[in-house]
């Protein structure tokens, strides 16, 4: 399906007859939706799928409160990290068996890149972009100094847009690349393929963070011969808020990587309780201590409904929703000097938009006040995110428009929107 742009521009019947036609239309009616509410933050935080609360209420109330510590076995508690990972694997272009269920992306994120950085032994550099999110290149910091020797920490090497580029920086001296496939600040998104083969031809592995990319885009990790991913479930995959990560390992590296939280967890006889590390064979070799449960509760249920998603329509409906949005804030919010900061060519662009807006902060707040939620990210950018399995043509329409009167009435001047909370 393709949008008629002049039709897009001036009608919001033409938006609505789009979503008539939307083979994804019916996934909308599965969330929790507050009334008069646009949710344009699902890149941030996505919504709740309706069937979670009972999920993780039977959790509390009948695994824990009646099976109570039985349902380790009875209830296959013990196997979540790798059960959940098996059906994550497909959303990623992952194998049977390379994808468990982690801590937090942070937590995640050290254990790959130690383990990859350890199968490169006497190469001292790390590379990375400069706009990463920041937890990457913080854990890579620590990665940094845990791994150097009588000579200092591991140098770091970043990238950016305005130079050096990856092409500059990669030599017989780096051991592994960090970056994110989908940027959180401008939803640039990589050639996952060609990155990795240009890394892989300088000697390196390829660690892919996937925060913005599963549930928003198809991924194929290991048609890219990707070697190691990490990512969150709480965007896209509406695991809800504090769900926990993935871990992704190419089988290839499973037996030679050793990650560097050597929990019980990842124990090849954890109920033997040795007093030596022994790692699992495979990729449970990356777990570490109790997983977290009722968070895991969350998730499950999410990815009950992920299970019936075609990725393909994700991503035609995705293109849609962002070619819609770019098209109306070209038309609509020029007079305010609005910049579209993302990528407009398909190919390089995620599930986001990010606008470039003076006094963006409190022209966001007052955007949030009237129920369109988006967020801000300092110094400048206000970032939108579509999630196709519940945001429509129509909620687009509505956002520009909304948008386009908080500009043009200058409501955003009220002072209540300057006051910055402790998240923004």
């Amino acid at each position: 399906m393709t949008i008629d742009t002049t039709d897009t521009l001036t009608t919001r019947l033409a938006c609505e007859t789009l979503d008539a036609a939307d083979p994804l239309a019916a996934f909308r009616d599965r969330f929790e939706l507050p009334e008069g509410v646009i949710y344009l933050d699902g890149n941030s935080l996505g919504a709740l799928p309706k069937a979670t609360a009972e999920r993780v209420h039977d959790v509390v109330t009948r695994e824990w409160g009646v099976g109570l510590i039985r349902s380790w076995n009875d209830a296959g508690w013990f196997d979540k990290p790798r059960t959940l990972g098996e059906r994550i694997a497909p959303l990623i272009g992952a194998g049977p068996g390379e994808v468990v269920i982690g801590d937090s992306t942070s937590a995640s994120l050290f254990q790959v890149a130690i383990a990859a950085a350890r199968l490169r032994p006497g190469r001292r550099v790390i590379v990375s972009e400069r706009d990463n999110f920041p937890t990457d290149l913080y854990m890579l910091e620590s990665v940094q100094e845990l791994l150097g020797d009588a000579n200092g920490a591991l140098e770091r090497r970043l990238i950016h847009a305005d130079g050096p580029s990856l092409d500059e920086v990669l030599d017989q001296d780096v051991a592994v690349v960090v970056l994110t496939h989908v940027n959180y600040r401008t939803g640039r998104m990589y050639d996952m393929a060609e990155v990795t083969r240009k890394v892989h031809e300088a000697g390196a592995l390829m660690v892919w963070d996937l925060c913005h990319s599963v549930g928003a885009v198809p991924v194929d990790l290991n048609g890219a011969h990707a070697d190691f991913a990490i990512g969150c479930t709480y965007k896209y995959l509406n695991g809800g808020p504090g769900s926990p990560s993935f871990i992704w390992v190419a089988e290839r590296h499973h037996a030679a990587a050793h990650p560097p939280l050597s929990g019980w967890h990842g124990h090849a006889r954890p109920f033997d309780f040795g007093v030596d590390y022994a790692p699992s064979a495979g990729i449970t070799r990356f777990r570490v201590g109790t997983p977290q449960l009722l968070s895991m509760a969350g998730l499950e249920a999410s990815l009950e409904l992920w299970d019936e998603v075609d990725m393909t329509q994700v991503r035609a409906k995705s293109l849609r929703l962002t070619d819609l949005f770019i098209s109306l804030v070209d038309s609509r919010l020029a007079p305010w000097g609005v910049e579209v900061v993302t990528p407009r060519e398909h190919a390089v662009r995620g599930s986001q938009v990010a606008l470039r807006v003076d006094d963006g902060y409190p022209v966001m707040q007052a955007l949030i006040e009237r129920g369109v939620i988006g967020d801000f990210r300092a110094p400048d950018l206000m970032r939108f995110g579509f999630t196709p399995l519940y945001v429509s043509h129509a909620d687009v329409w509505d956002a520009v428009a909304i948008l386009e009167d908080i500009l043009a009435t200058e409501s955003w001047r009220a002072e209540r929107f300057s006051r910055r909370g402790a998240v923004t």
